[in-house]
């Protein structure tokens, strides 16, 4: 009879680190062994580790010369099968505790290997600030037809694309739902990761969807992280993590529709910013739009008597 295999746990630790640049979302990433982009990703030794989070910021700098300055326990990732990009493969599980972390500063000069990539090169369908997925045109025309053959005619699939991708005018977008739609994709076989893990090639006329691929199950874990950040957006004050000191409240609204993917309507979102009480004017003005100068703010921070602070409201434009 074989002997049972090692049943022992690997725990790993991972970090979702976001910013803007260039009123664009982006995420700190390094190289995985494969040469995919990976999230900073590094081992727990309980034997000399004293706290995960403190393992988690030595190897961040570590690996990519940042320092990571607030950070909050995203999930644990521990589905079977998952393979660790900088472990070699034995029978032990992998379980990886994520973490996510936001910076007003995109510092350059990173050691190694690592960078500032786009969020939404990793999720081009993320990205509603373009049109309409059910306009099925342009880079989405893929998706669109890979999601219609995928689906078929089983009315339970159907249902779930078009609720989940707002294919149909019935249907209301949901920008949290960044996992689902990430997940639905793999189901269908979409993504680049399905093939790999499965250490098969797509069959030819089969391309995987347009969207970087990421090591292990980091876009999973990325997916994870941004829909986390959009969700706090509408009840903790995080936008602000991501900004600068000072902001003209176009700068506030770009940053908004960067994380969130939606154009917003410039009036609401300026009413409701207003009504929140959350920025104050600075006296200055800023002449950087290249236009009539505008009116700098600053974030007033939370409630010295209670601690509470609401997040902003979203009013995408119909």
């Amino acid at each position: 009879m074989a002997e049972p295999a090692d049943q022992g746990v690997r725990i790993g630790l991972s970090v979702v680190v976001m910013t803007l640049k260039d009123r664009q979302a982006v995420v700190l990433t390094t190289r995985a062994e494969d040469g995919a982009r990976a999230l900073p990703f590094g081992p727990f030794d309980p034997a000399r580790d004293r706290t995960f989070e403190r393992a988690l910021r030595d190897f961040v700098t570590d690996q990519t010369g940042f320092r990571l300055g607030f950070v909050e326990q995203l999930y644990t990732f521990g589905d079977a099968g998952r393979a660790s990009p900088r472990a070699a493969p034995d029978q032990r599980r992998d379980v990886s505790v994520g973490y996510l972390a936001l910076t007003p500063d995109a510092a350059e000069g990173q050691t190694h290997d690592a960078r500032w990539d786009g969020v939404f090169d990793f999720f081009p369908w993320e990205d509603r600030r373009g049109g309409d997925l059910s306009l099925n045109t342009g880079p989405n025309a893929a998706l669109v037809e890979g999601l219609t053959a995928w689906a078929g005619d089983d009315d339970r699939r159907r249902a779930r694309a078009r609720a989940l991708f707002a294919l149909t005018p019935e249907h209301r977008w949901n920008e949290e739902r960044v996992l689902e739609r990430y997940e639905l994709l793999y189901e269908a076989r979409l993504v680049a990761e399905v093939w790999r893990d499965a250490g098969q090639t797509p069959p030819a006329g089969q391309a995987p969807l347009p969207g970087l691929a990421m090591g292990s199950d980091h876009r999973r874990i990325l997916a994870t992280g941004l829909g986390r950040l959009r969700s706090k957006l509408k009840y903790r004050p995080v936008l602000f993590d991501l900004t600068p000191g000072a902001f003209t409240l176009s700068e506030l609204q770009a940053a908004a529709e960067a994380v969130s993917g939606l154009t917003l309507h410039k009036q609401n979102f300026r009413r409701g910013v207003e009504r929140t009480g959350l920025v104050e004017p600075t006296g200055q003005l800023s002449s950087a739009t290249g236009g009539r100068p505008a009116e700098l703010f600053r974030f007033k921070g939370v409630d010295p008597q209670t601690g509470a602070a609401p997040g902003l409201s979203l009013p995408a434009q119909r």
